[in-house]
């Protein structure tokens, strides 16, 4: 058994391949961010076009709460912004595509 949990929360690259892990985990917590992974697929997908789709789906999402959800699948290296859509006056929709299909855990440390 460990003293003081010094062993359970780990250093250096133990303690970053935890992290990493970790982050995922929250990133891919709950429903709606599996849908917009599955909405988002293989193709580039507009900002509105995941909200009508999430909306089709029965998720009343205001728009602030759509972009929360997209930040965390951003941050966690999920998905990406690929691109703008500029339609006339005002700010550009950006579109979305993901940046990583399969999530794979070396748990010896050699690699991504």
């Amino acid at each position: 058994m460990c003293k003081n949990h010094e062993c359970c929360t780990g250093r250096g690259e133990h303690r970053k391949r935890l992290e990493k892990l970790k982050g995922l985990a929250k990133a891919l917590h709950g429903p709606p961010r599996w849908d917009i992974i599955e909405i988002i697929g293989e193709e580039e997908v507009t900002t509105g076009v995941i909200r009508e789709k999430m909306k089709e789906k029965d998720y009343e999402l205001s728009r602030p709460g759509l972009y929360y959800h997209l930040s965390e699948l951003k941050d966690a290296g999920i998905i990406e912004v690929s691109g703008y859509l500029e339609e006339g006056r005002g700010a550009p929709e950006k579109k979305w595509t993901l940046k990583r299909r399969k999530i794979e855990i070396d748990l010896l440390g050699g690699g991504e």
